[in-house]
């Protein structure tokens, strides 16, 4: 571009967007506040969005505070906001680095998690509930039920309750002792509601404390998920411990990415969560600013059918890949409009900021230096100021100029003039504030400034429709009472957290009849989920339209699916991990005919590579899989465990030529067999035998999962 063509861009840009502060709230305690982070949300389903800042930060503990916007319900002029701190949150004061509005309990309102630091005084990330649906007239207000959405914190036996958490690092009011700057929801575990990845820095930015995952239990509260069942002895966690959620051992900077090791402790200022590599399950990124590198971890849930992440950051990440204390933060989106996630990095390396593409597969090319980085950068968000149908960034700088870059359509950056006013700026967000077509920036300020506003002025109306090129495959089945589960991504030109307000639905029609909608829930990241009823039986074609809060609709091509009992034996398959041996035997599930109530005889469960001449058992359960620590392996059936009949592995002893075989028609002849093993149901089974030469240990195999069939 010639120096004329980019003054007259600058010259453009400049239009767009202009300082409109009266519409904030004024003076103390309402904008004079350390803002770490804003964030977006109908909290009180009037149809425009309200704002909450994460206040405290980098001063002391404050009152976190939420603004209403005055359209609508409220009867004023829409895009102008008023402080109600005081009637609608709890009166807390803490030292907050973020805020996120999630609806963690699945009630249809927007609940906020606060990620605080415990570097002034000892603090745990909060949980606050809107009350909307469960008190009449309280829509938008909330309370902090802290103290009960924290469940089995620092309790650990070894089996069945896996919380690294050190007991003394419990506090009593509810949570634990950390230093988070920012965390995530997402669906981790593909069950329909959103799980918590809980990243922290550690005191003073020490990187040495572990992030971890938190699932939901369904009802809005968490549990921690540590498959390894290790706990802390104290905060941080050492080289070659377990390295809790993820595969191998810890070790900081490692490079392995066969799952050997992994780094799970570094010092992030952000977390993005994306299905990196098309496989429609949540892969995220975590940032580092103190202990370079930042980490990839791609979820294995896909390729092993077991929940674990494996760190591949050296391989997947390598382009841009940090050599000093930097990796401050990132952004997922697509540049290019190729249908993936590429990659933002704020000072990926250095101070310098970056544009990463995706190939498609989840490894990140060479970086795109965004010309004019270089200073203090602090957040960048991706939104389309200029409404052409990409992704353009604005960047929140902490020493001097905020930033915008214009997207030339192709993932191609250019800087673009921005109006400024010395603030020092520690965080932004983006939304239609007006609803007027084009998106508004609040701007969160450090050092006790007032929070600003630059409203866009483009006039230009939004026209680009949400795509869903990436729409998941549901393999042929036998009907039962399990729905079919599917995932699609959605890609518009926004960020995420205004993508997951789109009114996304799932359409599904049965031998080429009318469609029946049904709606789709933000799974994170670009994935939204929704199920089809499994008791169909015929052809089952589906499709997905997206619709976002400008009036555009985009709709997917249309897929189908044979739902009847022709595919019997393709309803079976392995999952989980055997346990290693005394004597080095893996033990391996499979299986010889079809699960058919009519042929029961002939359907063999059978378990290989046994050691010989050793007593076991087979169980089964009817509640799904499993995936927790057992006998120093793991439990892979879930729910309720039905026992068969003792039988002898046979073979030689010493040796791996053992094995066990049990017939459908002795899992029915179970007391409980005949009652449970109807046609569509999933059984999940697994072998449990003796260990020699210690009597008191046992072997345990991988699972086998069946549906029977008439």
């Amino acid at each position: 571009m010639s120096l004329l063509g980019a003054a007259a861009l600058q010259a453009s840009a400049s239009a767009q967007y202009q300082f409109a502060n009266a519409q904030l709230p004024s003076g103390n305690p309402n904008n004079n506040s350390f803002t770490e982070n804003i964030d977006f949300a109908d909290v009180d389903l009037d149809g425009d969005m309200d704002a909450v800042n994460a206040d405290g930060g980098d001063c002391c503990s404050d009152q976190n505070r939420i603004w209403i916007n005055l359209g609508f319900a409220q009867a004023g002029t829409i895009g102008f906001f008023q402080d109600q701190t005081t009637t609608r949150f709890p009166a807390v004061t803490d030292d907050s680095r973020d805020m996120d509005f999630v609806d963690f309990d699945n009630d249809g309102d927007e609940d906020l998690y606060t990620s605080n630091t415990s570097q002034i005084s000892n603090q745990s990330n909060r949980f606050w509930v809107n009350m909307g649906n469960l008190q009449a007239g309280s829509l938008g207000f909330f309370t902090d039920q802290t103290a009960t959405r924290w469940l089995s914190l620092g309790v650990n036996n070894g089996s069945t309750e896996c919380s690294s958490i050190a007991p003394g690092s419990v506090l009593g009011g509810g949570g634990f002792i950390d230093w988070s700057c920012d965390c995530v929801f997402g669906d981790l575990d593909n069950d329909g509601d959103v799980d918590l990845v809980h990243t922290t820095y550690g005191g003073a930015f020490g990187g040495d404390v572990p992030h971890r995952l938190f699932l939901n239990n369904g009802s809005g509260s968490f549990k921690e998920y540590n498959p390894s069942c290790f706990q802390l002895p104290g905060t941080t966690i050492a080289n070659g411990s377990p390295a809790l959620w993820a595969q191998g051992t810890q070790q900081d900077n490692t490079t392995n990415t066969t799952g050997t090791q992994s780094d799970v402790d570094n010092s992030p200022l952000g977390v993005e969560l994306g299905d990196l590599d098309a496989d429609y399950d949540l892969d995220f990124l975590i940032g580092s600013r103190n202990n370079p590198p930042a980490r990839l971890f791609r979820n294995q849930k896909a390729e092993s059918g077991t929940l674990i992440w494996r760190d591949v950051t050296n391989s997947q990440l390598a382009n841009a890949l940090a050599t000093g204390a930097d990796n401050y933060e990132q952004e997922f989106g697509d540049q290019d409009n190729d249908q993936d996630l590429d990659l933002y990095g704020l000072n990926y390396p250095g101070l310098s900021d970056a544009v990463y593409k995706n190939n498609g597969a989840g490894t990140f090319g060479t970086g795109q230096t965004l010309p004019g980085s270089g200073a203090d950068d602090n957040e960048g968000d991706y939104l389309d100021y200029d409404n052409d149908g990409d992704l353009d960034i604005f960047v929140g700088n902490f020493s001097g100029q905020d930033k915008l870059y214009t997207n030339n359509g192709s993932g191609t950056y250019a800087l673009a003039a921005l109006p400024g006013d010395g603030s020092t700026t520690l965080g932004q967000d983006s939304c239609d504030i007006d609803l007027d077509g084009d998106y508004d920036i609040i701007v969160g300020n450090d050092g006790g400034q007032a929070n600003t506003l630059l409203k866009n002025i483009t006039q230009v109306a939004d026209t680009k429709a949400a795509t869903m090129a990436n729409l998941q495959q549901a393999p042929n089945r036998a009907p039962s009472a399990v729905p079919t589960v599917i995932l699609v991504q959605v890609y518009d030109n926004c960020s995420w957290d205004v993508l997951r307000y789109n009114t996304t639905t799932l359409q599904w029609q049965l031998n080429g009849g009318a469609f029946t909608n049904v709606p789709m829930i933000y799974a994170g990241g670009q994935l939204f989920r929704g199920e089809i009823p499994g008791t169909l039986v015929g052809t089952v074609g589906y499709r997905v339209t997206s619709l976002d809060e400008h009036g555009n609709t985009g709709t997917s091509a249309t897929k189908t699916y044979l739902s009847d009992n022709t595919g019997c034996t393709g309803t079976i398959s392995t999952y989980c991990t055997s346990k290693v041996s005394s004597n080095g035997c893996v033990p391996a599930m499979g299986s010889s005919g079809a699960p058919s109530l009519a042929a029961s005889g002939t359907f063999l469960a059978t378990v290989t590579q046994v050691d010989g001449a050793q007593n076991g058992l087979m169980f089964f359960g009817t509640a799904g899989q499993n995936n927790t620590p057992f006998f120093g392996g793991t439990l892979c059936v879930g729910g309720t465990l039905f026992r068969l009949n003792i039988k002898n592995s046979a073979g030689t002893s010493g040796t791996c030529t053992g094995g066990y075989s049990y017939s459908l028609t002795e899992m029915l002849a179970h007391p409980s067999g005949g009652s449970l093993l109807i046609v569509g149901q999933v059984v999940n089974a697994q072998q449990w035998y003796r260990d020699p030469p210690s009597a008191s240990t046992v072997g345990l195999s991988n699972g086998l999962q069946f549906t029977i069939c008439p």
